[in-house]
């Protein structure tokens, strides 16, 4: 019984974590460039009573082992990097990537950062940054005195100035892409950092080599489902519930037993 309750313990954890994997997409609904994770999770070891093809009482060679098994655990939170849909702003500095890449932008401390969030503004020196002031690599500065900013699909910038009606060139958006993008560190802010198991950034430009384009006026919204982590908020819950009543029924049959002594 003792194993039971660690056991059914082990179930309560995991959907304990299960929930706050499922209340963190909720929460996130409405942000920006979100990708929801799904948590993930494997069986623990097992105490083997009798072997494969062990022999039993009669001599007779068993078709099945005896296992009782110690539960579950979470092994991983896989981020779910599906295209969100995409929302019209109308504000030329919202950038949507239709497709595969991130966005690199430049953190305070020199080091580079990843983000889906395209909802870049304009500083005060005309950089265009995130909404937390850090500027897009490789930089794009605006002169100052920008009428309209034109983003082509192809990540090339360029822009309107007074008396003169063709677009000046400003620079180049360029993406990046991950051999395998779940495997980046999310840092809060729509950021993500290169881990060991995300591999190298690969750079290019918008519509070439299998990068998505750019889509300006656009943002991309988070692709967190309701209605689906509803029905798994649901699913953990009943999970964490008959859990707690194996709980339950294994010190009922403790109390039982030592009654027996009685």
């Amino acid at each position: 019984m003792i194993r039971a309750m660690q056991t059914a313990a082990s179930g309560m954890k995991a959907q304990q974590l299960n929930v706050d994997n499922i209340a963190n997409n909720l929460a996130n609904v409405n942000t920006t460039g979100f990708k929801k994770a799904r948590m993930e999770f494997q069986d623990l070891f097992y105490q083997q009573m009798r072997g494969v093809g062990g022999a039993g009482s009669t001599g007779i060679v068993a078709p099945a082992s005896v296992q009782i098994g110690y539960g579950a655990t979470p092994v991983s939170t896989q981020r779910m990097f599906t295209q969100g849909e995409t929302q019209q702003t109308g504000n030329a500095t919202d950038l949507a990537i239709m497709g595969d890449g991130f966005f690199r932008v430049q953190m305070p401390d020199g080091t580079e950062a990843y983000t889906r969030d395209g909802s870049f503004k304009v500083s005060a020196e005309g950089r265009i940054v995130t909404s937390d002031g850090y500027p897009l690599s490789p930089d794009i500065t605006l002169p100052d005195d920008t009428k309209e900013v034109l983003v082509g699909a192809d990540g090339a910038v360029s822009v309107r100035v007074p008396g003169d009606a063709t677009p000046q060139s400003v620079g180049q958006i360029e993406l990046v892409r991950f051999m395998n993008a779940a495997g980046l560190s999310a840092q809060g802010q729509n950021l993500f950092v290169l881990s060991g198991a995300s591999g190298e950034p690969v750079s290019g430009t918008p519509t070439t080599q299998g990068f998505g384009r750019i889509a300006q006026g656009q943002l991309e919204v988070s692709n967190v489902e309701i209605v689906e982590e509803m029905i798994n908020l649901i699913t953990a819950q009943r999970a964490y519930e008959i859990n707690s009543k194996a709980i339950k029924a294994s010190d009922e049959m403790m109390t039982m037993a030592n009654d027996l002594a009685r």
